[in-house]
């Protein structure tokens, strides 16, 4: 299989990662009904798998969340927590504000 963008076989394929370096994630919480805090990470560009990302966190941070609009939607105050997991996931840390 060929990527079709770059032109590598897909094992070998480089988007993602050029794509996780552009991306300007924004970390922020929000306070929806009852009073439950939300942390809502957006910024992704299309060519970075969210679900992904999404399922990842989920995992580590033992928490509930779902996707909207391209934001990931986590369960609690996960702010800095999901900060340097994103780092560790191949984000730049200049690039994560918040």
């Amino acid at each position: 299989m060929i990527c079709p963008k770059c032109g590598l076989p897909k094992a070998a394929c480089v988007c993602e990662a050029i794509a996780r370096e552009e991306a300007h994630i924004r970390i922020r919480s929000e306070k929806k009904k009852f009073g439950k805090i939300v942390t809502i990470v957006e910024g992704f560009t299309k060519d970075v798998n969210v679900k992904d990302i999404a399922r990842q966190l989920k995992t580590k941070l033992a928490c509930g969340g779902t996707i909207k609009n391209d934001a990931i939607e986590l369960q609690g105050n996960h702010r800095t927590q999901v900060r340097n997991m994103l780092v560790n996931l191949g984000f730049p840390a200049d690039t994560i504000s918040g």
